[in-house]
């Protein structure tokens, strides 16, 4: 199972479109999970038609109409992975502590808000900011994360400035659950 990982897009006001690369992850995955401020319905749409399956929270920027029709979180039970979705994960400081205990059935919480890449785990538990795909702010490039779930659970981020999807980075987070270590 492949899972595109987004946040942040903030359409159309940073965008009118999700870059080529974006969409290309988009399209080979099997479910896309946005962790918050897709901004306008007709952006949860185009993931709706872009993909079988979308799984999206709420963000503190959203069209009310957004934040009526969306969770604050969500939580999915995918195969050999218990993921909690949230937009805003709170200050860096004791944030993968704050996570565990908000989300104390999840292998990993997937979070956006800060538009920064991140995947930073301990003990079994894991955190995954996948930057933005529209909105890099300071970070040098825009970005998104996807999730290969093959009996391991597999996490990269990506760049998505140029036409194909460049990779940022790796890990690999070994059986169900545990730290994130290791090489794609």
């Amino acid at each position: 199972m492949r899972i595109a990982v987004i946040a942040d897009t903030h359409m159309p006001r940073r965008a009118t479109e999700l870059p080529p690369a974006c969409r290309t992850l988009i399209a080979r995955a099997d479910l896309v999970v946005h962790a918050g401020d897709l901004s306008a319905p007709p952006v949860l749409s185009l993931l709706e038609d872009m993909c079988p399956e979308v799984a999206a929270v709420h963000g503190n920027v959203d069209e009310a109409a957004l934040t009526d029709m969306l969770p604050a979180t969500v939580e999915l039970e995918l195969p050999g992975l218990r993921l909690g979705v949230i937009h805003d994960a709170g200050p860096a400081e004791g944030r993968l502590a704050r996570m565990t205990r908000r989300f104390p059935a999840a292998d990993a919480v997937v979070f956006g808000h800060s538009h920064i890449p991140l995947l930073e785990g301990h003990a079994g538990r894991w955190i995954l900011n996948p930057g933005s795909p529209t909105d890099p702010r300071r970070q040098p490039r825009p970005s998104m994360a996807e999730i290969v779930l093959d009996g391991r659970v597999r996490v990269r981020h990506w760049a998505v400035d140029e036409p194909e999807p460049a990779p940022l980075g790796a890990a690999l987070v070994r059986g169900r659950g545990g730290p994130p270590s290791g090489d794609l």
